[in-house]
């Protein structure tokens, strides 16, 4: 069965990314789970990764710009973002943002993700 693992969020270190976004995760051996919150005003630079990125909207909004289009995703939204597909965001409003990956976040788990420590 592998290592179950249970927690809370309230358990969770919150990584303090910068004045407007910190962060909590935990990871398994193939995922990446986080919760993230985002001031309103907050942006996450332009980025992608190997993981494929499923985003849920637990409250609030965020605007999504891709190469090619927009997207706002509104309270209980979620988007897929495929594999390697360049993004930055902007919070809309104070937001708090479930956020799965697979495979897992490796530069998370190392804290190397600049973009949104900046």
């Amino acid at each position: 069965m592998g290592n179950l693992q249970k927690t809370s969020w309230q358990a969770l270190e919150v990584d303090k990314m910068n004045d407007k976004i910190s962060r909590q995760m935990i990871s398994g051996e193939n995922g990446t789970l986080a919760r993230i919150l985002l001031a309103r005003g907050a942006v996450v630079g332009r980025h992608h990764h190997l993981s494929e990125q499923y985003t849920w909207i637990v409250s609030g909004a965020l605007r999504f710009t891709f190469d090619d289009r927009e997207i706002v995703v509104n309270t209980g939204e979620v988007l897929y973002i495929p594999s390697n597909v360049p993004h930055a965001a902007v919070a809309l409003e104070d937001t708090v943002d479930i956020d799965f990956f697979a495979p897992r976040r490796e530069d998370w788990i190392r804290k190397e993700d600049s973009y949104l420590r900046g």
